[in-house]
């Protein structure tokens, strides 16, 4: 079915789907194997011991390349529609696509680095993958209100925006509540000291991933229109 999309759009409906079955997967393995409690846990908490840390450390780590493809193919559109509209200043595509290149890293980090084995190192990648993406899909959603109505309808601005809303607006709690717990942990139980800030942090947690899984989903009526063609030249002496 992805190989019959027309243009690129394969590649962000490639990210989405792989990305929504590596949460998906592991979520249902930890809970299975009855390392973490069904009720909303972390992310990372579904990836912290084996086996689903090996399932959730590959497709997170498949994940932040796809994202880096689909960051990278948009650039490349924006900056081919801003040769006749200008609409935007080319340092303003570069940096945004700095920040999402930043973002995946990030998740590269979370993936590799798991949280019961280095949680500083962890934390810091989850802090960069989660700042960095929601400052990319906010300037995402600016640049595409700039190009209306040419190349977006105001439609789909208005959803990658209030997407972009509730992705600020959940990341800032998600930063505070974490900051109040006082153990590492996956096995969280109701009614034990800090629980309420897990919970509050980890529902503030899976907004904000889902939200970026919403965001990429949108790119792909933008991706349709846009074809990569790859050019080899022979010289010969």
């Amino acid at each position: 079915m992805l190989c019959c999309m027309p243009g690129v759009a394969f590649v962000p409906a490639l990210l989405v789907s792989w990305s929504s079955a590596a949460f998906i997967i592991s979520y249902v393995i930890a809970v299975l194997a009855g390392h973490v409690e069904p009720l909303v846990p972390y992310i990372s908490d579904t990836g912290a011991k084996p086996p689903e840390s090996g399932v959730f450390g590959f497709m997170i780590n498949i994940s932040a390349l796809l994202a880096a493809i689909t960051m990278y193919i948009r650039y490349l559109l924006i900056e081919k529609q801003n040769e006749s509209s200008h609409f935007v200043w080319p340092s303003c595509n570069m940096f945004t696509l700095c920040m999402g290149l930043m973002g995946c890293t990030g998740m590269g980090i979370v993936a590799t680095f798991q949280e019961l084995a280095v949680p500083s190192v962890h934390d810091i990648g989850a802090l960069v993958a989660f700042g960095s993406g929601v400052v990319y899909i906010t300037l995402q959603s600016i640049i595409s209100y700039k190009s209306c109505p040419r190349w977006n309808t105001y439609f789909v601005c208005h959803i990658r925006m209030a997407i972009s809303v509730i992705s600020i607006i959940a990341l800032i709690p998600m930063i505070v509540f974490a900051s109040k717990i006082s153990v590492t942990k996956i096995d969280w139980t109701p009614g034990e000291k800090d629980y309420t800030y897990h919970f509050m942090s980890a529902i503030c947690e899976w907004t904000v991933a889902f939200g970026f899984i919403f965001f990429f989903l949108t790119f792909i009526r933008d991706f349709q229109r846009f074809s990569l063609r790859i050019s080899t030249e022979i010289h010969e002496d």
